[in-house]
């Protein structure tokens, strides 16, 4: 279906965002097109998917709020994903000019969108200590299985009501709370697919790994709370938690499991 396009602003001022709206199961744009525009989602949902050969890969779902695309603007590169429509959605479409005029009025987008890819360079330089680190256990015991190599990774939250299992990150802190593509806030745990109240702030808690011990950490900002045994724990303030404890993230009942 083609996207019908309606002006905000009247007239053909290269600064007004643009309306556009595609359809359930439309392409918005593919990977390896030039982009000039970037877009923010009024309504409906977005998939950002990837093709490896013939697997496809959902990245991200995007809900109203979000914004996607912005890199093409940015570098002028091609896009390096393909964005389709999950829903009937209405976008509103940037352009360049807009986007700068963005930028110069509003310094807190261009924090948003530093914080975003400063995000994305450090969980890309995690992933490669993490693997350059896997790669040498590896050598040293061939016969070992990812378990034994790191037995932490087992450790994890598993949702009550749909026993979906969530694991912790191989690092000293694994964050909790929802993904936004807007700030750039991927947290290790996503509570998304699970959150469908959306009670669960983008950065809600951490569990912290101190010499053996855990402790839930609630941060600063989060709006429902967090809960350990049915226990309010304050801000800011480790709270040690044990195998089998109940952990209420907003809405989310969740069950420690550290075995």
């Amino acid at each position: 279906m083609k996207a019908v396009f309606k002006t905000t602003g009247g007239g053909k001022d290269p600064t007004r965002d643009v309306s556009v709206n595609y359809a359930e199961g439309d392409t918005i744009f593919r990977e390896g097109e030039l982009g000039t525009e970037m877009f923010i989602i009024h309504d409906g949902e977005v998939n950002i998917v990837k093709r490896f050969g013939s697997e496809t890969i959902v990245l991200s779902r995007l809900s109203k709020g979000d914004f996607f695309g912005e890199m093409s603007v940015i570098d002028n590169a091609p896009r390096s994903a393909d964005a389709v429509a999950a829903s009937n959605v209405t976008l509103l479409a940037i352009n360049g000019a807009r986007f700068d005029e963005m930028i110069r009025k509003t310094p807190e987008i261009a924090v948003r969108i530093i914080r975003k890819y400063s995000k994305r360079l450090r969980e890309a330089n995690a992933m490669l200590e993490r693997a350059v680190g896997e790669e040498t256990n590896a050598r040293r015991s061939p016969h070992a299985t990812e378990a034994q190599i790191d037995p932490a990774h087992r450790m994890r939250l598993v949702d009550m009501a749909t026993g979906i299992a969530f694991f912790f990150s191989r690092a000293d802190e694994t964050t909790i709370g929802r993904a936004d593509p807007v700030t750039g806030i991927l947290p290790d745990i996503d509570l998304t697919a699970v959150d469908t109240n959306r009670s669960v702030s983008r950065r809600h808690a951490k569990i912290i790994r101190r010499e053996g011990e855990l402790f839930a950490l609630e941060e600063v900002g989060t709006v429902n709370g967090t809960f350990v045994n049915d226990q309010r724990i304050a801000t800011g303030q480790p709270f040690p938690v044990h195998n089998g404890d109940r952990l209420k993230i907003g809405l989310i009942q969740m069950k420690v499991v550290l075995d």
